[in-house]
C-alpha cells in the first residue's frame, strides 16, 4: 500500500467524500498524518485509512460523531469490549426491525398479487358470470380507506366466532344496490345459510369500467342501454371494487340482462 494518500485518494479508498474528510479534520475526529503548511494539502497514511474505515463502521451503528470520537479515544480494553457488546445488541435490534419490515412488505405484495388485475375497457361490454352468493354488510354502504382495510374481517365478525370456520370469502369487495339502497358485500366461497345472503344469478351482464368521478354517469348509461337495446329494466346493480394502486380503486359495474 502507498505510504501517503492525497485527500481524494483517501476518500476513494474509504468510500467517503473529500469534504467529509475535511470535516473530520476540522472537528478533530480523524486528522491526516501530514498537512503541507504552505498549500494546506492533507496526506493520509495506511493507519489513517484504517481509522476512517472504523469511523464508517461505527456510523452504521447510528452513533453521532461526538460519541465516535469518544470511542476512538478509549484506552481501556474493558470499556471497548463493553461498547462492542452494546453495539452488537443494537445491531440485533436493527436486524429484527428489518426482518419485521421485510415480512410486512412480503404480506403487502402477496395481498396485491391476489387482487384481480383487469384490462380497463372504454366501451360497454357483455360478460357472462356464474351464479354467485354474496353477503351484504349490515352497516357499510360505500367504500372508504378505513373499511377497505382488512375488509373481509368485517364479514367474519358478522357471522360470529362460533361460525367463522363455516365461511370463506373471495379477496374482493363491491357494492350491491337494489330498491335505492346500497350496501357493501363480500363474495362467498364457502357459506352456511344466514341472514344477509343474496344470490346473483348466472347469466349475461352488461358491464362498464369506471373511475369514481364517472361512476354515476356510467351507471345511467348502463341502465339506458339495457332498456333501449336489450329491453331489460335491471332490478339491481353490482359495482365490483378493483384496486388500481396503493389506496386507489376503480369500479367494474354490471347489470343483469338475463340467463344465457
Amino acid at each position: 500500500m502507498k505510504k501517503f494518500f492525497s485527500i481524494g485518494e483517501a476518500a476513494k479508498e474509504v468510500g467517503m467524500t473529500s469534504e467529509t474528510l475535511r470535516h473530520y479534520d476540522r472537528i478533530g475526529l480523524v486528522k491526516p498524518s501530514q498537512k503541507d503548511e504552505w498549500t494546506n494539502y492533507r496526506y493520509y497514511t495506511a493507519k489513517d485509512i484504517v481509522l476512517l474505515n472504523t469511523v464508517h463502521a461505527l456510523q452504521q451503528m447510528d452513533l453521532p460523531l461526538k460519541k465516535i470520537k469518544e470511542v476512538l479515544e478509549y484506552d481501556d480494553i474493558g470499556k471497548i469490549i463493553d461498547f462492542l457488546n452494546e453495539a452488537e445488541k443494537r445491531a440485533d435490534e436493527k436486524i429484527a426491525l428489518l426482518k419485521e419490515s421485510k415480512a410486512m412488505i412480503r404480506r403487502a405484495r402477496s395481498d396485491y398479487e391476489r387482487k384481480p388485475q383487469r384490462t380497463v375497457k372504454d366501451e360497454l361490454f357483455i360478460e357472462v358470470f356464474p351464479k354467485q352468493i354474496i353477503m351484504l354488510s349490515d352497516t357499510l354502504e360505500s367504500p372508504t380507506l378505513d373499511n377497505l382495510w382488512n375488509y373481509l374481517e368485517h364479514f367474519y365478525n358478522k357471522v360470529g366466532k362460533e361460525r367463522k370456520d363455516l365461511f370463506e370469502f373471495e379477496d374482493t369487495a363491491g357494492i350491491y344496490t337494489e330498491n335505492g339502497r346500497s350496501r357493501l358485500f363480500a363474495v362467498c366461497v364457502r357459506y352456511e345459510q344466514t341472514e344477509g345472503l343474496i344470490t346473483l344469478p348466472k347469466g349475461r351482464y352488461l358491464c362498464a369500467d369506471a373511475a369514481e368521478k364517472e361512476r354515476e354517469d356510467k351507471l345511467k348509461e348502463l341502465f339506458k342501454t339495457a332498456e333501449n337495446e336489450y329491453n331489460v329494466q335491471p332490478a339491481f346493480t353490482v359495482q365490483q371494487i378493483v384496486v388500481s394502486g396503493i389506496l386507489q380503486w376503480n369500479y367494474r359495474l354490471r347489470v343483469f340482462l338475463g340467463e344465457c
